[in-house]
């Protein structure tokens, strides 16, 4: 298959002669970078080469960014990590291996922060960006479809033939995407000890991928909710193209205003657009619509525990420009929650992130394959950058262990 390359961000035309601004936000970022740690950058602007810290394992790969227009410098001073995604988005700088950057600034964390901190008063009016976007039952729908309601032709580009937009599971080196994504289907119908006697509650239909997986290899009933009217669309003629329109029921609610009882409840990915403050509500609701003796299995996004407090009070560049009103619980707090509001007991764990870092490597892979189709869609090269960002910084993530990914099995006591 003939694979298209994206072209390269030229350099702005000899680099500007640098504004005072810039030049003393250039000065403020250099005073961190001087003290990065645990590997090397080769910074090129204008001609001029800068090296920040060292090679300390000669297998790494070697890091360039090349500073295409002065801008960026005050866009990092001002905005910190957001802002060094809305410059790269802008095309004012690139670098040969991405995700290694980002994995290393990660391993720099501290310094990531103080960068962060160079500007509270922006961080603060962001802060109150963000919290304008609660995740109320009108505000979630907002906040799904910013994203999902994209477009379905843009998701089919680069997921796999189920639509699966959650981390695969590569039981064995060997498997391809397609292989992954039925293999982490089977896993997951495996730890609900799915059969057809059951009844699925499924919180999160996506695409519809699982619902009909379910029914058809496990025989069960499925009731399947989403939010997203795009999802929505899709789910419905993919179950009636199945024939299961008798065995799945599709329904377009907010979890909260779901009733009735469950043998089983599955909720993959969901939970990142619950909220904090809403954490409670969610799985109250979940322990509500369990029959006792139910099992659910929850696959979360998380974040270090350590890091929980700090990431709610931070809008990075993900909660900006790709999930608004996103949020990350981390898993101490998943289980603390579900202890001191419902009677569901966690009797299996498994973090499975670098899987979802192999899934986000073929993804990106996919969508720089498809770059010619997703302009022919109508999107402009910085939506083309926003998501290449979005896909290895969160590969990073989970490469550095700084997010997990955790399948948590839950029991409701009761016959």
């Amino acid at each position: 298959m003939k694979t298209n390359i994206i072209p390269a961000i030229s350099p702005v035309m000899g680099v500007d002669k640098k504004h005072w601004s810039h030049n003393l936000a250039r000065k403020q970022v250099f005073k961190y970078l001087n003290r990065l740690q645990g590997g090397q950058v080769l910074l090129e602007e204008g001609g001029q080469v800068t090296t920040f810290g060292e090679i300390e394992d000669p297998s790494n790969p070697t890091i360039v960014v090349n500073v295409n227009d002065s801008r960026f410098w005050l866009d990092i001073s001002m905005h910190g990590g957001l802002g060094a995604g809305e410059s790269y988005m802008q095309g004012r700088w690139s670098c040969n291996n991405l995700v290694a950057l980002l994995r290393l600034m990660l391993r720099n964390v501290e310094l990531s922060d103080g960068i962060d901190r160079i500007n509270g008063a922006l961080h603060t009016a962001q802060q109150t960006w963000h919290r304008l976007r609660r995740n109320t039952v009108s505000g979630s729908k907002d906040n799904i479809q910013a994203h999902y309601d994209l477009s379905n032709s843009l998701f089919s580009l680069f997921l796999d033939a189920r639509m699966m937009y959650s981390s695969a599971y590569y039981r064995t080196p060997d498997l391809d995407l397609e292989q992954a994504s039925e293999a982490k289907l089977l896993q997951v119908c495996q730890k609900l000890k799915l059969g057809p006697q059951d009844h699925l509650l499924e919180i999160g239909t996506g695409w519809g991928g699982l619902a009909i997986y379910a029914a058809q290899q496990f025989g069960c009933r499925v009731t399947t909710t989403t939010i997203s009217e795009q999802q929505y669309q899709y789910a419905k003629q993919a179950i009636k193209v199945a024939g299961l329109s008798k065995q799945i029921t599709l329904l377009k609610q907010d979890y909260r205003e779901l009733e009735g009882q469950y043998d089983k409840l599955v909720s993959i990915e969901m939970i990142e657009a619950v909220g904090h403050e809403f954490l409670p509500t969610y799985f109250q609701q979940c322990d509500k619509l369990l029959k006792p003796g139910g099992k659910m299995v929850l696959q979360a996004i998380t974040i270090r525990d350590d890091r929980y407090e700090e990431a709610l009070n931070r809008v990075d560049f993900i909660k900006r420009h790709i999930f608004p009103g996103g949020f990350l619980p981390s898993l101490a707090i998943i289980k603390q929650t579900l202890k001191q509001t419902t009677s569901l007991q966690p009797s299996h764990e498994e973090n499975i992130a670098l899987h979802y870092a192999r899934t986000l490597a073929d993804w990106k892979q996919r969508f720089d394959e498809q770059y010619q189709n997703v302009i022919q869609l109508g999107y402009p090269d910085a939506f083309v950058r926003m998501w290449r960002y979005y896909l290895d910084y969160c590969q990073a993530g989970f490469m550095e262990a700084h997010l997990g990914t955790w399948q948590v099995v839950l029991d409701k006591q009761g016959s």
